[in-house]
């Protein structure tokens, strides 16, 4: 659909005085001229769709106007990057894709994250066992010993660590919103594609209806003031059946507008309930990320916390190293005679 503005006459039909039996073939030239400059102040049509000008715009109220809102702020079409025309609800599934993508993108990350656990897990846990100052004696021996095996110990929380972010977030993350979410977006996508197709058709029909009233009129008032300067022999027959054409003219725009007015208000009501439930899809994916972010949370800190229990064995052992005591142990153990040289006697 090309961007175009163009005033919208069949607007008038939304007054009181369009009530009137009487259809828009009989509507004299000078009334019918400011009917519609009066509709031209107030309506414009931009894609095929009505809008009140922004003179008048101020009159109309938000749908939900307390807070920001699908419904109230993707009724008009825009430009991409490229140039090409994009509507309002194609923004607003564009979100959902672009949201569906940001949660495959988190999940790939945790699973980066939960690599890094198990590789650190897998390097601890083969450090531990490294007999590097195995024979280390005494109390700092016992407390070499245990520092090595809080190595492993550690490994092994951060084993469990990576355990619970694979079932606890990144599964959930992949999970949410499985194959069938982009299905229903296009169901979305195809509905209200197929609504707006036939408020265009309907438009096209409107604009139709217009122009052969337009010539209808045209042709009767050309025949009347032939008639009346009588450069023609026309009877008064022919102007009736000119007038007789002229009101059908007229019938057929009331029936085009009145047909595009329907299709124009079940697309808006298929927008607003589409865009809701678009925003009510949007709400639901950030607070489920967020409790799966705040669980992530939730496991490095006790992570955190098992880690510092690892540590309190060796902490206790450093505090009880004796150096005299060692060096007790080891003489006792290593001694090789407490009998001191002594002089020698002539």
């Amino acid at each position: 659909m090309e961007m175009e503005e163009s005033f919208d006459a069949e607007g008038s039909l939304d007054d009181a005085s369009c009530l009137s039996p009487q259809s828009p073939g009989f509507t004299s030239p000078a009334r019918r001229q400011n009917k519609e400059k009066e509709i031209k102040e107030t309506k414009i049509t931009i894609n095929c769709v009505t809008f009140p000008v922004p003179a008048s715009a101020l009159e109309q109220q938000l749908l939900k106007p307390n807070e920001w809102s699908y419904c109230d702020y993707f009724w008009a079409d825009k430009r991409d990057p490229q140039g090409a025309t994009v509507s309002g609800f194609e923004v607003l599934l564009q979100k959902q894709l672009k949201g569906k993508q940001m949660q495959k993108e988190m999940a790939e990350f945790i699973r980066e994250r939960i690599k890094i656990e198990e590789e650190y897990a897998k390097n601890l846990s083969k450090l531990s066992m490294f007999p590097m100052a195995a024979q280390e004696e005494g109390t700092l021996g016992e407390a070499w010993a245990q520092l090595k095996k809080s190595l492993a110990d550690e490994a092994e929380v951060h084993l469990k660590f990576s355990s619970k972010l694979q079932s606890e977030v990144e599964k959930p993350l992949l999970t949410f919103r499985g194959d069938n979410f982009k299905k229903d977006m296009k169901k979305y996508d195809h509905h209200i594609a197929d609504l707006r197709k036939q408020l265009v058709s309907r438009y096209a029909a409107v604009e139709k209806a217009r122009k052969a009233l337009a010539d209808r009129q045209k042709d009767l008032e050309v025949k009347t003031q032939q008639l009346e300067i009588k450069l023609s022999n026309k009877t008064e027959e022919d102007i009736k059946k000119a007038r007789r054409k002229s009101t059908q003219a007229g019938d057929d725009l009331m029936r085009c507008v009145d047909l595009y007015n329907q299709a124009q208000s079940k697309w808006f009501e298929e927008m607003v309930t589409t865009s809701l439930e678009l925003e009510r899809l949007e709400l639901e994916r950030v607070e489920t990320i967020q409790q799966l972010l705040r669980q992530y949370t939730t496991l490095r800190h006790e992570t955190d916390m098992f880690n510092q229990s690892t540590m309190e064995p060796v902490e206790q052992l450093l505090q009880s190293v004796d150096p005299a005591k060692d060096r007790e142990l080891w003489e006792k153990e290593h001694k090789t005679g407490d009998l001191r040289p002594v002089d020698m006697d002539i």
